[in-house]
């Protein structure tokens, strides 16, 4: 884990990159494997959603409170104190660490015992997941050089997706796990008396989820700690140029002056906006509007979803890799076409009523929507020095925690239940919101009384229209891209220049 030597240093990392080909390689599919960790103990309370609001009785409105403004604002002001470490401190270990961190606390979100302590959980879960991705930017910079970087950040994004795509098949299959078939198993594999002191029968799948999806995390960060080395900052760049440390001001002075910097994160934050909102109400779209269970809105639905996803984020970086001689800032405009594509094609999927017609859209969407991930990494790392790159992402990646993840969730249900809200009193029915029960819906509706059919039916359109709302946000974001496009040419790092400013 320490810093290699200075006679690696002194070979042409420009070219060649840092270590073998091969150990790149390992390197660059363990960070991918890390981030698809952080994104699967990210993603699973939205993947169980439905079954935790009927627990603990959450309106949409409350449900995105929980995914957005707590997790949010301390993922994003834990980033930037652990980038400064990561810019001056051992990144391998700082990312093994936060890795049993967030692990730990995504196990515990189990154990809750009411909507405080998940809140609280989830808190813990976002100061872990905060020391991921701007340590493992700065490494993979390190690693590979300037031509190979945007391919190699666009398959390190894809564990955005991956995890995604994972979050729904382990999410979805244990928490449809009935607490004594849980029970029933551990006995069988002789485990039983560890869990004497439990009643099965008032267990829930959704927190055996958590448990068992949490839980592994450790291994992961023992593997990094044991495998991974820290490569000399700056090695993959141009080796005329000395690399010293920086301090945060002398960070923020080098990108805060660079329009693309300030684009950029708004578009990738309004970007995140839609992502966040809609992920943590895709399952419970699935369920009410078309009336699938939870492991089929998981694992036949979800899944797939998210593998697509994944394909949209290396096509993205795989596209911007190929076309970039030819169009320089591509990296910077490709993003906003493929917004401008997903805002008719998500808007069809989320207002037909043909489940068929909706996933055939939602897949278009899916490419076009996370083709940018890859992208915010690209030109974010290639406007500055690599001594401030961590730094950099971090702060981007603070403006997109508190815009994106902060009001994205928060904003879908805040609309979910307006749209609601004016579709019963239209039908003089304000007086049942209150005490309105969703759990019923889909299961026994005669529960809610005579007018059970018409409060579930506006359970679902409000969702329905407020998912379609959240994606009007895209056009935002591709402006800001585009604008990104126009500076990015005239920000991006050159180390020949004099102080490394293009």
């Amino acid at each position: 884990m320490s810093d290699t030597t200075a006679g690696q240093a002194a070979q042409p990392g420009h070219i060649t990159g840092f270590g073998s080909r091969g150990y790149r390689t390992y390197v660059l599919m363990s960070l991918m494997l890390v981030y698809t960790l952080n994104f699967i103990d990210r993603s699973l309370i939205g993947v169980v959603g439905q079954p935790i609001m009927d627990s603990f009785g959450l309106s949409d409105a409350q449900w995105g409170l929980l995914n957005g403004p707590p997790f949010a604002l301390f993922y994003a002001l834990m980033g930037i104190p652990i980038a400064m470490w990561a810019d001056r401190g051992n990144r391998v270990f700082i990312i093994g660490l936060c890795i049993i961190i967030w692990s730990i606390m995504t196990a515990l979100c189990g154990f809750a015992a009411g909507f405080i302590w998940l809140l609280l959980f989830r808190v813990g879960v976002a100061i872990g997941e905060a020391g991921c991705t701007p340590p493992a930017n700065s490494l993979i910079t390190d690693y590979y050089p300037p031509k190979s970087r945007a391919n190699a950040l666009g398959i390190y994004s894809m564990g955005v997706t991956i995890g995604g795509v994972l979050a729904q098949l382990f999410g979805g299959t244990i928490a449809s796990i009935k607490g004594p078939d849980m029970g029933a198993w551990l006995h069988s594999l002789g485990l039983g008396f560890m869990f004497d002191h439990l009643n099965w029968e008032t267990v829930e799948g959704w927190r055996i989820a958590f448990v068992v999806i949490g839980a592994p995390g450790v291994l992961i960060a023992a593997m990094i700690w044991f495998t991974m080395r820290e490569p000399p900052r700056g090695h993959s760049d141009a080796p005329s140029l000395h690399i010293e440390k920086a301090g945060i001001l002398e960070a923020f002075k080098e990108f805060g002056r660079k329009p693309t910097f300030w684009s950029l994160s708004l578009g990738a934050a309004f970007v995140a906006f839609v992502g966040y909102g809609l992920f943590a109400f895709q399952t419970p779209f699935l369920m009410r509007v078309h009336g699938v269970s939870l492991h089929d809105a998981a694992v036949k639905f979800g899944a797939p979803l998210s593998a697509v996803a994944a394909g949209g984020t290396f096509l993205g970086g795989y596209l911007a890799e190929k076309l970039s001689h030819r169009y320089p800032a591509v990296s910077a405009w490709l993003p906003g076409v493929g917004l401008l594509i997903a805002v008719p094609a998500y808007s069809i999927a989320f207002l037909t009523t043909s489940l068929t017609v909706a996933i055939f859209f939602w897949v278009i969407a899916a490419v076009t929507h996370y083709a940018y991930l890859g992208a915010q990494y690209t030109v974010g790392t290639g406007i500055v020095s690599p001594r401030a790159r961590a730094t950099t992402i971090s702060v981007l990646l603070f403006i997109v925690a508190l815009i994106g993840n902060g009001i994205g969730p928060m904003f879908t249900g805040w609309m979910s239940t307006h749209f609601m809200s004016s579709s019963l009193a239209a039908q003089g029915l304000s007086d049942q919101f209150a005490s309105f029960e969703p759990k019923f819906c889909g299961v026994n509706v005669d529960q809610l009384g005579a007018d059970g059919p018409a409060l579930c039916s506006a359970y679902a359109e409000g969702l329905r229209h407020s998912m379609v709302a959240t994606v009007m946000i895209f056009i935002i974001a591709a402006a800001f891209y585009f604008l990104a496009a126009r500076t990015f040419m005239r920000d991006r790092y050159d180390p020949a220049a004099p102080s490394g400013q293009g």
